[in-house]
């Protein structure tokens, strides 16, 4: 079931700018800010009524395995479309969606929101992917931010998934954050054995995962993505240490590396 505490405690103006700054922040312009994604099938998700979010789907072939991306705090749909034709080589579908608020989406994001329209979204996703024919071979990645979202699927629908991909993914939720901003309260969902915490899903999670961490990964410690790999319940699950990378260079410094590592995973399991 989806994580149902009261998150609300969390949506003070010092937190949702830093957890989502393309939306709260003054001084953040995102660089894809002034275009949108090239000629891509662009889907908008309701999630609630009158809030769609903005979804874009790369399409390699029907006959393709499918990855429903979530992205990080600091990018939109539109900053994949320069990632999108690298998933095309290996012919792997990419389905990207945004949050509240980022890109042409409605609404404003808080963290309670951002999970519980992961749901909607992977329904919506199952939809597109039925009734336009494509395969039913069915992948979720998350990234950053997006581990949260990936790992609340992946946790919810793991018989209706080939697999889990995490990148730069965080273990406890950004906790060393609430430490920092001295967030009260936070000791019920903060607790080990919380379903708050994304690897205390991942102990349930059987499905093959793949996890992928930069070594100097200096907002989101290697540590939280070994704490992840150790935490998964699959038995089918393998860890990739990108040497000398960090938090947003992880797809740049060894590219081949972290693209044949993924497309080895999908075709593996897919």
């Amino acid at each position: 079931m989806s994580y149902q505490a009261d998150l609300s405690f969390l949506d003070r103006a010092e937190i949702l700018e830093i957890i989502f700054p393309v939306v709260y922040s003054p001084f953040y312009l995102p660089d894809d800010a002034r275009f949108s994604p090239a000629a891509v099938p662009a889907y908008a998700i309701e999630v609630e009524e009158g809030i769609k979010i903005g979804c874009g789907f790369w399409i390699s072939g029907q006959e393709c395995p499918s990855v429903l991306y979530f992205h990080g705090n600091g990018e939109t749909v539109a900053s994949h479309d320069w990632i999108a034709p690298l998933y095309h080589e290996r012919g792997i579908n990419l389905f990207v969606a945004d949050y509240r608020g980022y890109g042409d989406s409605d609404g404003k994001p808080t963290i309670a929101n951002m999970i519980g329209d992961a749901h909607t979204i992977f329904q919506g996703f199952k939809e597109i992917i039925e009734q336009e024919g494509f395969k039913q071979s069915l992948f979720i990645m998350g990234r950053s931010l997006g581990s949260v979202s990936a790992i609340e699927l992946a946790f919810n629908y793991q018989d209706e998934i080939c697999g889990l991909i995490i990148e730069s993914g965080a273990a406890n939720n950004f906790r060393r954050l609430w430490d920092y901003l001295g967030v009260a309260d936070k000791e019920t969902i903060f607790s080990e054995e919380s379903l708050f915490l994304n690897k205390v899903k991942m102990r349930q999670v059987r499905r093959p995962t793949l996890i992928i961490h930069g070594e100097y990964d200096e907002m989101i410690t290697i540590d939280e993505g070994k704490e992840l790999y150790q935490s998964s319940g699959s038995r089918d699950k393998e860890i990739l240490i990108v040497p000398g990378a960090g938090h947003n260079d992880i797809m740049l410094v060894q590219p081949s590396l972290y693209f044949d590592t993924i497309e080895k995973f999908i075709k593996t399991y897919g």
